[in-house]
């Protein structure tokens, strides 16, 4: 009985809460990696210039605020999520086109907490956050708390999974009367200068941050944002040049698992440490790939740097260097310029004599065109 009721504290509830231990035998050779491909990723963009660093700063951040969205269920449009960082940042981009208000509140709060990142952290800071996430007081068709601390009118808060009447409770988060005083702790402690080394901190501040779940909806984004937070810190740079959430996207299912283990469990959260690392390791690793791209890029212009395009060229171009959804043919190039037809395979063949684009093998009406 002693053992069944052991197993269903939450980690929140133990005496201790929140004395969190770790086993260090376990996790520095995991933290020395993480350390060494953060050094060897900062020299590497000190080498950049300022184009292709803006470049590199504008595709991490895209990627950052369209995970991290992802992450909850919401896809957010890539061109808008660009744009609106682009404008934000003061950074020259060609597509430049107007956001959503719910767009613009997650980039907001991004930029605030990688740009902003050696400011302190206060609840009115968060409260910001949270406002601008939810711009018009709804989550979908449901009016929230927006702006502050969640009242848990509704009953618990609880991560459930499963269909009515067989609900599988993940966790249930500790109860509103207890989260003022909460993350009156959490905040103290991570503006609170200490040994701890800052990506060990950034490890430690998810947990408990998304732990807490202080708000009524969009505690994984702005847990998301606060590790960012720490992780720049930890860089000694408000410049990204890597994307957690975007690996935390692809690791989704094992993020799940390990955050309701952990929850369970006891105070010794060696597991998760380690998950978070293992996982950042994953994340600076994969960062080379976007790196090439960008690099591609830029070699790619420096190489047509004497032929002038029109505009609906240059956006075409732009789309297939970032990474275009499928095959590219004259029906999609109409539609993504808004032109006609004729058009499109005026500026394709124009494209193609000046051996900028090729001409894929499959003929016929499938005709595709690659760079």
């Amino acid at each position: 009985m002693h053992n069944l009721r052991r197993m269903s504290f939450y980690i929140y509830q133990n005496n201790e809460w929140p004395n969190f231990k770790w086993r260090n035998e376990e996790i520095m050779s995991l933290l020395s990696e993480v350390r060494n491909l953060q050094g060897r990723l900062i020299g590497r963009m000190e080498t950049f210039g300022f184009e292709l660093k803006d470049e590199a700063i504008l595709e991490t951040l895209t990627l950052d605020v369209l995970k991290s969205s992802e992450i909850e269920g919401e896809n957010l449009n890539p061109t808008s999520v660009r744009s609106s960082i682009a404008q934000k940042l003061g950074i020259e981009y060609a597509g430049i086109i107007s956001s959503d208000r719910n767009v613009e509140g997650m980039v907001e709060m991004m930029i605030d907490a990688t740009k902003n990142c050696f400011n302190k952290l206060t609840a009115d800071r968060l409260f910001d956050w949270h406002s601008a996430l939810f711009p018009t007081g709804r989550s979908g068709l449901f009016k929230i708390t927006v702006g502050d601390w969640r009242k848990d009118i509704n009953g618990k808060m609880q991560v459930v999974s499963g269909t009515l009447g067989k609900e599988n409770i993940h966790f249930q988060a500790p109860d509103a009367e207890v989260i003022e005083f909460e993350m009156n702790r959490f905040i103290k402690w991570f503006n609170e200068v200490s040994d701890t080394d800052l990506v060990l901190k950034a490890a430690i501040a998810h947990l408990w941050f998304v732990t807490i779940h202080p708000f009524q909806d969009g505690n994984g984004r702005i847990t998301r944002a606060i590790t960012d937070m720490l992780l720049a810190q930890s860089d000694k740079s408000s410049q990204r040049f890597y994307s957690m959430s975007a690996q935390i996207r692809i690791e989704r299912k094992e993020y799940y698992e390990i955050l309701e283990k952990v929850q369970k469990g006891d105070l010794d959260i060696t597991e998760w440490i380690k998950w978070f690392l293992n996982c950042l390791i994953n994340t600076l690793i994969s960062t080379n790939q976007i790196l090439k791209k960008i690099i591609d890029k830029a070699a790619f212009w420096n190489e047509h740097s004497k032929i002038i395009f029109n505009e609906r060229q240059n956006k075409i171009l732009n789309k297939l260097l970032d990474g275009f959804d499928g095959k590219l043919t004259s029906s999609k190039w109409a539609k993504i310029v808004k032109c006609s037809k004729d058009t499109a395979i005026r500026d394709i063949n124009d494209l193609v004599n000046k051996n900028v684009l090729h001409k894929e093998m499959a003929g016929g009406r499938s005709t595709s065109y690659s760079l």
